[in-house]
């Protein structure tokens, strides 16, 4: 078979009722599915499926799309899938992930984008069925929907969405267990002690770290949950994925599930591709078991003074003190030290904590030179709309 329609057309004729897709109360069998694609809705001017009008164009799905990168280092960029881009992806999920006929999997990102798009795919290449959430705004909608079946739920969460489910939903959580087959994150980073804590809640759970892009599509996965959980792991490349280390310590992916270049951007392409490899931003090394480990993204790194410091080492470090919930480190421009780190974080008990024992406290654990000068206890940290940390420059007072 040569694209993802030909799957479904195959699950329409052999479970024509089980649900592709549940929004709520609505159900799209994978009949309804297939008779869509047959008669041809969903065109690229965004038709829904039948039953979910205007909810899911069917375009979204398949192939032969544009989809946008983030953003998160400047002008959004757009890239071009192809539908047997789709299916690399798609295969490059199940066979490392262990996607099945019984997976249900709920999702709760937009499907504009690359991170829960991209769950779609395998769903639909084995057959099993997805649950469609208005984010996560709803914490309990949320738990109800992994309450969907008694065995194969399956899901992805960006980390921010984990350490907000391990901060106020965490018995709910482990209550589901026996249920849960796999939970996957990615685009961003994920701290360690909540990865240590998820293992702990869900100790038969395989919990994936993944490594992907709108660029690259889907190109490494970990099974953090091994014994092991190796910090900043994010596994071996996937089944049509391979990666190297450029000279200079970049992250490069190839295969058939990466991008060709950007739309319509000739420039930006000749800077990311090298003899057919997408040279990421992203800084990693492989170690000697062929697992890609993620250091920090080249964008990230701030320089103060002639020091470059990672801020995710100083957040892990921030995120061991009592009493910080979360946190970010930025850059900051400040009439006092001029350049400087300010770190930005959310108290557990939701007021400032002293600044002489947040400082005295990193500097236990953190170089002179990446101990921040400005804190700034917030509500909540900025992030973008797949819950990735907005790293802007702060002006500070």
């Amino acid at each position: 078979m040569n694209n993802l329609q030909d799957y479904i057309r195959q699950h329409a004729m052999r479970t024509p009722d089980k649900p592709a897709f549940v929004v709520g109360d609505q159900r799209v069998s994978y009949k309804q599915l297939a008779q869509a694609l047959s008669a041809g809705r969903g065109d690229k001017q965004g038709s829904g499926l039948p039953g979910l009008p205007g909810t899911l164009p069917i375009h979204r799905l398949f192939g032969d799309i544009t989809l946008s990168t983030t953003g998160t280092t400047g002008k959004p960029k757009q890239v071009v899938y192809t539908s047997q881009m789709v299916l690399a992806n798609a295969e490059n999920l199940v066979e490392a992930q262990g996607f099945t006929a019984d997976t249900t999997f709920v999702i709760c990102g937009p499907l504009n984008h690359l991170g829960s798009l991209s769950k779609v795919w395998p769903v639909m290449l084995v057959g099993g069925t997805v649950v469609l959430l208005d984010g996560l705004k709803d914490m309990n909608a949320f738990f109800r929907a992994m309450h969907t079946a008694p065995r194969g739920m399956a899901t992805f969460l960006v980390p921010t969405a984990i350490h907000q489910l391990l901060q106020w939903g965490s018995d709910q959580l482990a209550a589901l267990a026996s249920a849960i087959d796999f939970i996957e994150t990615g685009a961003a980073p994920m701290p360690h002690d909540d990865m240590l804590r998820l293992c702990q809640l869900l100790p038969h759970t395989r919990l994936y770290n993944t490594y992907a892009s709108t660029e690259t599509g889907i190109v490494c996965t970990y099974n953090y949950n091994d014994g092991l959980c190796l910090p900043g792991c994010v596994g071996r490349p996937t089944r049509h994925a391979q990666v190297k280390i450029t000279g200079d310590g970049h992250i490069a992916c190839r295969g058939p599930m990466a991008m060709s270049g950007y739309r319509d951007d000739e420039a930006a392409t000749a800077r990311t591709m090298q003899d057919g490899w997408v040279v990421t931003a992203d800084l990693g090394t492989l170690d000697d078991e062929g697992r890609l480990h993620f250091k920090a993204r080249e964008g990230d790194i701030i320089n103060i003074g002639g020091f470059k410091i990672d801020p995710l080492k100083v957040e892990e470090a921030a995120r061991q003190i009592s009493g910080v919930d979360d946190c970010i480190c930025v850059e900051a421009d400040s009439p006092l030290f001029g350049p400087c780190l300010e770190l930005q974080y959310v108290s557990t008990s939701g007021q400032p904590l002293a600044k002489p024992l947040l400082a005295r406290s990193l500097a236990a654990r953190l170089e002179p030179y990446e101990v921040p000068r400005l804190y700034e206890h917030v509500e909540q940290l900025a992030t973008t709309f797949n819950g990735k940390k907005l790293r802007t420059r702060s002006t500070s007072k």
